[in-house]
């Protein structure tokens, strides 16, 4: 896959097909619209996934959201699911005020050459928001491209968004995010050095300071798998301070069953299946080993009932 943050120029005869959004979180609409796009990919047709660096409402807002997904990560995402291009676009002021024909004729036609263009149902581009889907289409017939408005995924009565995942995240509800994104939600980091206290109560974990821009589930402990190294381990993780210890930093920190590795520096990769419990100060180390004992046992039953095993879930 080709990342760009510029919107390319295709070589001449080179068509392509598009999908533009925001994609934050790369859930299961998301996904659908990209499905959309590779049925029209071809030797003289690019797929490719038009998106901005920043969500409009924080230009709104004046504020940097939490995203479900960093950049780094969406790029990763966008790979898993075969996109020929991922064309990251700086959100300037310049591209905020375009007008939409603006906008349609320069991106979409001139520079990408789009013959087809898959877009949700909600989709408004443009200045002040104002191109829609309608609009789109009408631009479409004029400059001779295709435009497809997919439906929204549903989960029950509710349509998924970004929106909807983020209140479930906030909720802890990481069985019902997994299903609104389609794969488990998850956290990547370099291990860092901690100050190694769970050696000392037979715990041995592997510390983590998430990036700042991501989106946290609550503090509390989770059960997850860790891709470390190119291995795929079974543990739990306490997202939060830890209390008992007094920390003063928000850190992922994971106990990897069946681990006895030297992992500083590595990258990892956290995905979270359950919420366990929320963070809790014990008054003594014992009390804490005796705690963890008990969520070990219970992540072991997890994997045991879901999965027969802790098999790795990844983005097929």
């Amino acid at each position: 896959m080709i990342y760009t943050t510029e919107v390319p120029h295709l070589n001449s005869g080179i068509r392509s097909a598009v999908t533009l959004g925001k994609f934050d979180g790369f859930h299961r609409g998301h996904q659908k619209l990209v499905e959309c796009i590779k049925q029209k990919s071809g030797e003289n047709c690019r797929t490719i996934i038009f998106t901005f660096d920043l969500p409009y409402k924080a230009y709104q807002q004046k504020c940097m959201p939490k995203l479900l997904l960093t950049y780094e990560e969406k790029r990763e995402v966008a790979e898993a699911l075969h996109a020929d291009i991922l064309a990251e676009c700086p959100f300037t002021e310049e591209l905020m005020n375009m007008e939409p024909e603006a906008f349609v004729k320069e991106y979409l036609v001139d520079r990408l050459h789009a013959e087809y263009v898959a877009i949700g149902s909600d989709f408004h581009f443009g200045h002040n928001r104002s191109g829609n889907p309608g609009v789109l289409s009408a631009l479409g017939e004029k400059y001779g491209f295709t435009v497809e408005i997919i439906e929204k995924e549903r989960d029950g009565e509710r349509e998924i968004s970004s929106t909807y995942i983020r209140e479930e995240l906030e909720q802890g509800r990481m069985e019902k995010v997994q299903k609104l994104l389609g794969y488990p939600y998850f956290i990547k980091g370099e291990i860092v050095h901690g100050r190694q206290l769970g050696r000392t109560i037979g715990v041995p974990t592997a510390n983590l300071i998430p990036p700042p821009m991501k989106k946290l589930p609550p503090n509390g402990v989770y059960v997850t798998q860790s891709s470390v190294g190119g291995k795929v381990y079974s543990g739990i993780t306490n997202v939060g301070y830890k209390p008992t210890v007094k920390e003063n930093f928000i850190g992922v920190e994971t106990y990897l069953f069946h681990c006895n590795e030297d992992l500083y520096g590595q990258e990892a990769e956290v995905r979270f299946y359950k919420y366990l419990r929320p963070e809790k100060k014990f008054d003594s180390l014992s009390e804490l080993k005796t705690q963890l004992d008990i969520d070990v046992e219970t992540a072991r039953a997890f994997f045991e009932k879901e999965y027969g095993q802790a098999l790795e879930l990844r983005l097929s």
